[in-house]
């Protein structure tokens, strides 16, 4: 038997620790989970995506009843920056969850369906997506999505 062992770092910071450009990419995710439609979950979650020209775009979880036909915050955002500005890599990516009236203490992470996104616009434009996940009590920034989905299906995976 054989045995790997995987790590990720991750980094922690406070959110008056933040870059002004962190802040502003926080806020905008925080911002987003006024726009969220979750009548059954009551789950509100928003993402912030910052493009390669500077432009940042957002989008919120949009739940139906006929569940699981809605989606989440982060796929909103990232498929309208790519179906919007095409020509433009996402280069960082904000989540922050809103419920039972206040932001969530500990930070949310990505689904798996949207790391799996995430990781397949990394490989669109050969380049990492910084990914922010805001917490009241500290925000999670790792440098790519490879540390929160270390073994990964790609298009390379389908080629082996």
């Amino acid at each position: 038997m054989k045995e790997i062992e995987i790590t990720s770092k991750v980094r922690i910071y406070d959110y008056n620790e933040l870059t002004d450009s962190d802040r502003e990419l926080v806020d905008r995710a925080k911002a987003a989970t006024q726009t969220s439609y979750a009548p059954y979950s009551k789950f509100c979650v928003g993402a912030a995506a910052r493009l390669s020209d500077g432009t940042i775009v957002a989008g919120s979880n949009q739940e139906n009843a006929a569940f699981p036909s809605g989606t989440c915050a982060e796929r909103t955002a990232l498929f309208y920056a790519n179906a919007s500005h095409p020509e433009e890599s996402v280069v960082e990516l904000a989540v922050a969850a809103y419920a039972n009236g206040a932001f969530l203490k500990a930070p949310i992470p990505p689904c798996g369906a949207c790391r799996q996104v995430i990781l397949g616009i990394e490989e669109r434009y050969a380049r990492p997506v910084r990914i922010l996940l805001f917490g009241t009590e500290g925000t999670y920034v790792v440098s790519s999505v490879k540390a929160l989905l270390p073994l990964q299906f790609t298009g390379e995976t389908m080629n082996e």
